[in-house]
């Protein structure tokens, strides 16, 4: 999932199982919105690249 080892299990956590779970399903959230950003800029990029090449 991309997080490090023991992020939400480690032994000085003194967090349920339900609140470790949630925490890790809300974690997957930021890596998600990052490939969107990138994919979303690739667009971009490529749709102002073609517009430059038509306008000259």
């Amino acid at each position: 999932m991309g997080l490090p080892e023991a992020w939400v299990t480690a032994d000085d956590l003194t967090l349920p199982r339900s609140a470790q779970l949630q925490a890790l399903g809300n974690g997957v959230v930021p890596q998600q919105a990052a490939h969107a950003v990138r994919g979303l800029l690739s667009d971009s990029l490529r749709t102002t690249s073609s517009l430059d090449q038509e306008a000259a």
